[in-house]
């Protein structure tokens, strides 16, 4: 069954992406939104599942028109959301580079500040070493013998005193440039520093608002993809649903023609529970049994809507989808009374089991790949009547299985075991 479920999903899957890559919708979108994307896909899967079961009876362009219609309305909320999540994305990455952008421009006119500054003190660096040379130059052609023969040429003591301190003064000012040359050079190490760290931050920003702009404009990209995928999309929707319309004639008349066959099922049955052949026992096989193996519930008994063609129909029985060239086994012991193709039901087997409350009951088995009974046969409970095929008005490998009171059907999990195994 596992294999089965796989093989019909991927199926399904694979209509659901050639639908959306022929509409120019990429479902895989940017990375961020590949879950979501995944979850669209399987939401449009089972849409498209829906309206397989509902459009059987329809013409076969009316199904592909319906299924690509299907998936385009399924697809359209998420490929819209994902234009509004783009344009999101791009407000907030053009706001995110403006930023970057700012901060660039901050940290260049702090770098260019750092560097002035640099500037002024390897300028005073260079004066000092000029001034320290001309001393050092000074001191190497005599200029202290020439402060000794100042000293011994004083005319007195008073003389003396004042020629040594002007001496006192000369050597003082020397020290003081030398000392300013080593500030001069400390600070000039400092400002080197300073504009470093500036140069690199500006870098760095430089580096930070190029990638954001860069962010930018990807979004941008990916919004204006978004948007365009939108509009396929709505005009792929719009030229599927005009498809869809122009098959509604035809689909009704099959619908019609279902409605008949529906009728002339429950009189054919009536008539032959009811003739002279028909099995004059009372069922008391109690629950039925499964009648495919391993087999999932494809689609329900009941009323159906078709919304394309706004119309309501019969499922008559209950779909087991499974494997075609499964074995059908008869649900209980019975007389087959009808055996053959019969219209949208494919190769079609009905047996009746007797009467339950008055009414006969009867099982019946559709889109039968091979029929292995005949008319008139009795089978054991078990017993193998077919293969499960797709014939008739049918989708894809399944069993349409029904049970009916007095040709009436009625709904077949009533009479099945609750595990459906």
């Amino acid at each position: 069954m596992r294999a089965h479920q796989r093989r019909s999903r991927s199926a399904l899957l694979g209509a659901c992406l050639t639908v959306l890559a022929t509409a120019g919708v990429a479902l895989a979108g940017p990375a961020p939104a590949a879950a979501d994307s995944k979850d669209d896909l399987r939401r449009a899967t089972r849409a498209v599942q829906r309206a397989e079961a509902v459009l059987e009876n329809a013409t076969t362009e009316a199904r592909a028109a319906a299924r690509r219609l299907t998936v385009a309305t399924a697809a359209l909320p998420a490929a819209q959301r994902r234009v509004a999540t783009a344009r999101g994305t791009v407000a907030a990455a053009q706001t995110t580079a403006n930023t970057a952008r700012r901060r660039a421009d901050a940290t260049r006119a702090a770098y260019q500040v750092a560097a002035d500054r640099f500037a002024v003190a390897q300028a005073r660096v260079e004066q000092g070493r000029e001034r320290v040379d001309e001393i050092a130059t000074a001191s190497y052609m005599g200029a202290r013998i020439g402060g000794i023969n100042v000293l011994i040429s004083a005319t007195g003591p008073q003389d003396l005193l004042d020629r040594m301190s002007l001496v006192g003064q000369v050597m003082a000012r020397q020290q003081d440039d030398v000392d300013a040359l080593v500030l001069a050079r400390r600070d000039v190490r400092s400002e080197q520093d300073r504009a470093g760290l500036a140069r690199r931050a500006a870098d760095e920003a430089a580096g930070a608002a190029a990638d954001k702009l860069a962010a930018a404009r990807t979004a941008q990209v990916r919004a204006e993809q978004a948007r365009v995928a939108v509009v396929r999309l709505t005009q792929y929707r719009r030229t599927a649903f005009r498809a869809a319309q122009a098959q509604r004639s035809a689909v009704l008349e099959r619908y019609r023609e279902a409605r008949v066959q529906e009728q002339r099922v429950r009189e054919a049955l009536r008539r032959a529970q009811n003739g002279p052949d028909a099995i004059r026992g009372v069922y008391v096989g109690g629950q039925l049994l499964m009648p495919v193996r391993g087999a999932w519930k494809s689609s329900d008994f009941g009323w159906r809507y078709d919304p394309w063609f706004h119309v309501w129909q019969l499922h008559a029985g209950t779909d087991f989808a499974i494997d075609s060239g499964t074995p059908i086994h008869a649900a209980a012991a019975g007389r087959v009374i009808q055996a053959g193709w019969y219209g949208g039901y494919g190769n079609y087997t009905c047996i009746s089991h007797g009467r339950v409350q008055g009414q006969g009951f009867t099982t019946c088995y559709g889109h039968q790949s091979r029929i292995l009974v005949h008319v008139g046969q009795y089978v054991s409970r078990g017993e193998t009547i077919g293969l499960v095929g797709s014939t008739g008005a049918s989708t894809g490998s399944h069993l349409h299985f029904e049970t009916r009171f007095g040709g009436v059907p009625r709904n077949p999990l009533r009479y099945l075991p609750g595990c459906l195994c």
